[in-house]
């Protein structure tokens, strides 16, 4: 490491201590909020109910996911949810087999492009469900993955 990077890295750790230290930098406000009944529901209705409000979901061509087809390894999946629906507030990744199916969830305003690429974790082969709430409404699209190693405890 260079002295300039060692210089700005420092100035700005001392920048944000000075921030959280002077009350201007609260934790509880930094830190992303959760939606805890949500993530903690057993069943794909449940989770769904908590996530965008209601188990009622229309199937939707307009969503597309790209995640493989088998995956070796369910404690790394790549998933990719884009759609062409105008106005999305949020798009939610289910796996309707895991212990908890909610995997993520990601809120867009109105000049986000609806986009998302994460890797998610699968206990066992089950349906990778986008959920994409736009409009007042929620749309649907699944798509199946076979998992051959298991990566919620298997």
């Amino acid at each position: 490491m260079n002295r300039r990077v060692f210089l700005q890295r420092s100035l700005a750790s001392g920048a944000v201590a000075l921030a959280a230290s002077s009350g201007l930098l609260v934790p509880g406000t930094v830190l992303a909020s959760w939606n805890k009944a949500a993530f903690d529901a057993k069943d794909m209705a449940s989770a769904l109910k908590g996530a965008v409000g209601s188990d009622s979901v229309e199937e939707s061509a307009d969503i597309k996911i790209k995640a493989p087809d088998i995956a070796e390894n369910g404690a790394v999946v790549p998933v990719t949810v884009s759609t062409t629906i105008k106005d999305v507030k949020t798009i939610s990744i289910f796996s309707e087999k895991n212990g908890t199916p909610l995997v993520a969830q990601f809120d867009f305003d109105s000049s986000s492009q609806p986009f998302i690429s994460t890797r998610i974790k699968m206990g066992k082969t089950s349906n990778v469900v986008a959920v994409v709430n736009a409009g007042g409404k929620n749309y649907q699209a699944k798509k199946e993955v076979k998992v051959t190693i298991g990566g919620c405890g298997g």
